[in-house]
């Protein structure tokens, strides 16, 4: 029978076979070149690692790089996250230095009170400020102790450092404390070394205004200012603060308490 010249023969099938057949073979002859134990197919082994593997790092390139990459990255991540702890213990001292700070205003003022010397016939009950109970019209705070702690109405306070102003409301758990700076406070008060005589007469501001000062002409800025007694309101002696000139050209008091 005569062939069909038109008939095209497949000759990819065979070829394929041809390429796995070879593949397998040589994938087993080096399973079977690593498995043997032998110094000779030692040496070859290395000698083929030796003469194969140098002509790969162009492949193992991206590898390297990706995997450099990766670790780039993950040490980004650990100093962000470092970065972050670091902030938020950043916060936390900044807390504890704003605590410690109160507390070492407030053991000064308590060793301030340790050093207070009062008379004898004076009583005097100590406690803490709880709120600030002011405005721009109204100047007052509250204290935690009242009339169970035998506090009387239009007693003076002090805080260690100075006179702070009289008690104005008397509560049974708490007190409230109207300041020399507010308006409505008027104190009787000595001005030292001259002795002049005067009433410290608050206006809202941090430094209360000198009125009716005796002779103007002999106190100087920086004198000592304490209460006169006079009145019986206040006891003599307490300590005000310092005598200064206001920007106004009024005699004013700078407080020795906060």
């Amino acid at each position: 029978m005569a062939a069909d010249r038109n008939t095209q023969i497949d000759y990819a099938r065979p070829i394929r076979r041809i390429l796995i057949g070879g593949t397998v073979f040589v994938l087993v002859a080096l399973f079977v070149l690593w498995r043997i134990d032998s110094p000779r197919v030692e040496r070859m082994r290395a000698a083929l690692i030796d003469r194969v593997i140098p002509g790969f790092d162009w492949a193992m390139a991206p590898i390297t790089k990706g995997a450099e990459l990766v670790e780039g990255f993950q040490s980004y991540a650990r100093l962000a996250e470092q970065n972050q702890e670091l902030r938020r213990e950043l916060r936390q001292m900044k807390a504890w230095k704003e605590a410690a700070l109160q507390l070492e205003q407030e053991n000064a003022k308590l060793l301030d009170l340790n050093n207070v010397r009062l008379d004898p016939s004076l009583t005097y009950v100590t406690g803490v400020v709880m709120a600030d109970s002011g405005s721009p019209f109204r100047q007052s705070v509250l204290l935690n102790v009242g009339a169970r702690d035998g506090i009387l109405d239009g007693w003076a306070t002090t805080d260690g450092l100075g006179l702070v102003g009289r008690i104005s409301g008397v509560g049974e758990t708490t007190a409230r404390v109207i300041l020399l700076t507010d308006s409505n406070s008027r104190v009787p008060v000595t001005i030292q070394p001259s002795g002049q005589r005067a009433i410290l007469a608050g206006d809202n501001s941090t430094a209360p205004v000198l009125d009716f000062v005796e002779d103007p002409a002999v106190v100087r800025p920086g004198d000592r200012v304490v209460s006169s007694g006079d009145g019986g309101v206040f006891p003599a002696g307490l300590l005000v603060g310092h005598l200064a000139l206001g920007r106004d050209q009024r005699l004013r008091v700078r407080l020795a308490a906060e």
